[in-house]
């Protein structure tokens, strides 16, 4: 018998399983609701997390040692549309909750749920190998269990993809993923490259105590002002960008907005994109450019010992860099030729469903182009439950693999053709993609669509 029935209570402790049980890799977001929606379909589950917190990547300082939670990170999406659809914050929650605020809201649902008795902390998987029907896991502890299929949820943002630009560079070095605070880098010469959501936040952190930080930024980037007109940006918005305008006039909305908070990003050192983006936003990094306490900078060309020239023929001298430039997705734990990984693309049906391995499932591999990626995890748990609970029936594996093209076509059509793109996810087309399947077998939908903008608007009020 598994020691996972011995162990816990509520596991059936016969030989023989009387109901289907799923293994979850991970105990952040999408492992926990992903629990949560087998659970409510009668799927049993078994929740394993490799550290001894729950909350995964918003755990700061984090025993699993794969979070990159720094000390000042908050949400950039309003929590009113930030939580899972059944389990709204607390009132009184701030607009942005910081990362301690996000702990104790998964801890907080896990108790709710009934979900804390069914993980297994400190247990790293080594191995996911497939066992008849089923599949084997196999425990960093050395013990081996069996399941009837697997939800994948340890996220991808904990290996860190390092810029090859900064090779033979002198000084201290260090990515993101190892950011916590900024009095480390009190008095020094720092070089923060890449103005995405986490270069933004920890340029604008550390140079509060720095003697200069510069933000490097390769490619055009758009900073939009975390609140307008006293209230968060993503009202305005829903307020303006109706849902069937294109891409380009909604572009050019955001663009015409920023302007009028922050000026041209040309004013600021930037380039103002042209295209489609990721959205970013921040409440002080506009204040600390005009302060000069941040100044920007573009690509890096080549490092000299402790001095990074630029591609615009500048340069200076620096002491540490951080390196604010994405993560590379790894599951190692895959048997050998199954990983969906490819490039950067991961290779999965509705970004969740392996064409090669029935009953193995990913949620929460992807970052959202606009909205709440806690939200979107809500959509895949509720899809991959249906799924195994027999609700919604696969198509073909051929139907499967084509399908999977079409999406990595639009990937390439609407986004830059660049790692950081390569797991972004429209949250309008792909909630389109998932009620395909729920309308195909005829299942009711449990939520709207348009949650997001619903609850917005109510705000707005």
């Amino acid at each position: 018998m598994s020691d996972i029935a011995a162990a816990t209570p509520h596991l059936s402790s016969g030989p023989i399983m009387t109901t289907r049980h799923f293994a979850v890799i991970g105990a952040g977001a999408g492992g926990l609701c992903a629990a949560k929606n087998l659970l409510a379909r009668g799927i049993e589950v078994t929740i394993f997390e490799v550290g001894t917190r729950i909350g995964g990547l918003w755990v700061y300082n984090n025993d699993s040692g794969l979070s990159p939670a720094y000390r000042s990170l908050h949400i950039n999406s309003e929590a009113k549309v930030s939580s899972f659809i059944d389990f709204p914050f607390e009132p009184g929650t701030p607009l942005y909750p910081n990362a301690a605020r996000m702990e104790r809201y998964f801890r907080d649902y896990a108790e709710h749920f009934r979900l804390t008795s069914r993980i297994r902390f400190s247990s790293r998987v080594k191995a996911i190998v497939p066992d008849g029907s089923g599949y084997r896991l196999d425990i960093e502890d050395g013990s081996s269990h069996r399941f009837d299929g697997v939800v994948v949820a340890t996220g991808h943002q904990s290996v860190p993809r390092h810029p090859p630009q900064v090779q033979g560079f002198a000084g201290t070095y260090l990515h993101a993923h190892s950011y916590r605070e900024p009095e480390l880098f009190a008095g020094q010469r720092v070089l923060v490259i890449g103005p995405g959501n986490s270069g933004v936040d920890i340029a604008a952190d550390v140079c509060s105590v720095t003697a200069m930080t510069w933000l490097s930024a390769r490619s055009p980037v758009l900073i939009m002002p975390r609140l307008m007109f006293g209230m968060p940006q993503s009202r305005i918005l829903m307020k303006l960008e109706r849902p069937f305008l294109p891409w380009s006039v909604r572009l050019w909305i955001r663009t015409k907005l920023t302007r009028m908070f922050h000026g041209q990003m040309e004013q600021l050192g930037f380039r103002t994109p042209k295209g489609r983006t990721h959205p970013i936003s921040h409440p002080t990094l506009i204040s600390m450019l005009a302060w000069d306490r941040v100044r920007a900078k573009p690509g890096i060309d080549w490092v000299e010992g402790r001095v990074v020239h630029f591609v615009d023929g500048t340069s200076e001298e620096i002491d540490t860099i951080i390196a604010c430039t994405g993560y590379l997705t790894a599951l190692p734990f895959l048997p050998e030729g199954t990983s969906p990984v490819r490039e950067s693309y991961l290779h999965l049906y509705n970004r969740v469903v392996s064409p090669l391995l029935p009953n193995l499932f990913f949620i929460g591999f992807f970052d959202v182009t606009g909205g709440s990626n806690i939200r979107m995890m809500d959509d895949q748990a509720e899809y991959i439950a249906a799924i195994v609970a027999g609700a919604i029936k696969l198509p073909a594996p051929a139907a499967m693999e084509q399908a999977i093209m079409a999406d990595k076509a639009f990937q390439e059509s609407m986004f830059p053709g660049t790692p950081r793109y390569a797991l972004e996810l429209d949250p309008v087309r792909y909630r389109k993609l998932l009620a395909k399947d729920y309308d195909r077998n005829g299942v009711q939908h449990t939520r709207p669509a348009p949650v997001e903008r619903a609850l917005l608007r109510e705000s707005a009020a």
